[in-house]
């Protein structure tokens, strides 16, 4: 019997506060399913007409899926939070694409008809678990020249794509940096982060003073709304003597999680659940291993002819800062300029932090906040780049698009 493709929304969105990964960070003393645990709660108390009886699948990605990010998530992170036994879960693995990876996977599930609604998110601890904690990257890899050795430091293929787009200088990259500090500043000071994030009380220890307690973190942890570009000129470049990618124009290590909610529109609707945004088209695409930062243009490449759309019909863009350079070259590509008022309107990872899998759902909270705002907006995008030379867009429609306004 044929189906049916049906529509599928983004109902709602929540993420931690982020935080700095290592012993000094909040959430240093802090279990990363916890923290799963709390987004997914806060998502059943904003949305009490969703019976957590209907939910069909709860995905959740982690890039290091061992100790607290193991034990496959989604299933255990789903009965931590108190949803039915009946609800079944599973892990994700795409590294910085792991939430919009869970997104678009049970988005898949929703159109073919195998769910009505499921969760999807994702975590990553940094300080528990550094990026690369017991991999073992086969050595044929570097051995038979199938990448080059840079291909395994992400801050190494950044400064590769500084080489492949000269006019991306150093200083254009810390120009942009400072303006993401400056968005996330006035996006805090104007009460636009906040509806999206869950509080989180934390252990605090202070080991010096032997002192012990409890501590309720709200707001995002890496952000340093004071940086100037003369703070930023004489970082070190550690990925490259004389380089251009420093700590000041790169997303930080970091911890925390996001959660979203996507569902079927028949069913948010007869549910009486929001609808936020409607997904358009996603695609993913790799490139070489070298150039990681550069996924994010074939992807949205593919995305857009999917859609039947062109560049010129996105009104808004959330593309996640793991490098200034990343950002810089997308923008390039596509003949937009580097302060383009469309772009990361609340500001990026540069100043919100980059825990690895659960990055994209914070995009998708961010355009799905600006759409609320922006009725005149019809299309949007989240992107992304993904370690191991990947890039992923997804395409998203406002649902509160006004037909008689500009709809760019």
């Amino acid at each position: 019997m044929p189906r049916t493709v049906r529509d599928v929304v983004f109902v709602d969105g929540v993420r931690t506060p982020f935080g700095k990964a290592g012993p000094k960070g909040i959430y240093n003393e802090t279990r990363a399913d916890d923290l799963v645990v709390k987004a997914i709660r806060e998502l059943l108390r904003r949305n009490p007409d969703l019976d957590p009886k209907k939910i069909d699948e709860v995905a959740i990605a982690a890039t290091t899926q061992i100790g607290d990010q193991g034990l496959t998530l989604g299933r255990t992170a789903g009965i931590l939070a108190g949803l039915p036994q009946s609800v079944p879960g599973y892990s994700i693995d795409r590294m910085c694409a792991g939430a919009l990876t869970a997104v678009t996977a049970v988005a898949g599930g929703v159109a073919f008809g195998a769910y009505d609604v499921a969760l999807a998110g994702g975590v990553e601890h940094m300080g528990r678990h550094p990026m690369g904690e017991g991999v073992d990257p086969n050595p044929r890899f570097v051995s038979e020249k199938l990448v080059d050795e840079s291909a395994l430091f992400m801050g190494m293929t950044a400064e590769n794509l500084h080489d492949r787009y000269p006019t991306i200088t150093k200083l254009r990259a810390d120009e942009y940096a400072v303006r993401s500090q400056e968005k996330a500043a006035k996006a805090y000071a104007d009460g636009k982060i906040q509806q999206d994030l869950v509080p989180i009380s934390v252990r605090n220890t202070n080991e010096a003073a032997g002192e012990t307690g409890w501590g309720l973190v709200t707001t995002d942890e890496p952000m340093r709304p004071g940086t100037t570009l003369e703070n930023l000129a004489n970082l070190k470049t550690p990925f490259r003597t004389h380089g251009r990618v420093t700590a000041g124009n790169a997303a930080g290590l970091n911890d925390g999680a996001t959660a979203a909610i996507i569902a079927s529109e028949d069913f948010a609707r007869e549910n009486n659940l929001p609808v936020k945004m409607r997904l358009v088209s996603y695609s993913f695409a790799g490139v070489e291993p070298e150039v990681m930062g550069y996924g994010p243009i074939p992807a949205t490449e593919k995305a857009l002819a999917q859609a039947g759309l062109t560049i010129e019909d996105i009104g808004l863009f959330e593309i996640n800062e793991a490098f200034a350079v990343q950002v810089l070259a997308f923008l390039e590509h596509y003949g937009i300029a580097d302060d383009d008022a469309r772009v990361n309107q609340y500001g990026g990872a540069i100043a919100f932090g980059h825990p690895l899998a659960s990055s994209g759902v914070r995009l998708m909270t961010q355009l799905a906040r600006q759409f609320e705002e922006q009725p005149h907006v019809r299309y949007g995008l989240t992107t992304m780049c993904v370690g191991f030379g990947m890039g992923a867009t997804v395409i998203w429609e406002n649902p509160n698009f006004n037909a008689e306004g500009d709809s760019k």
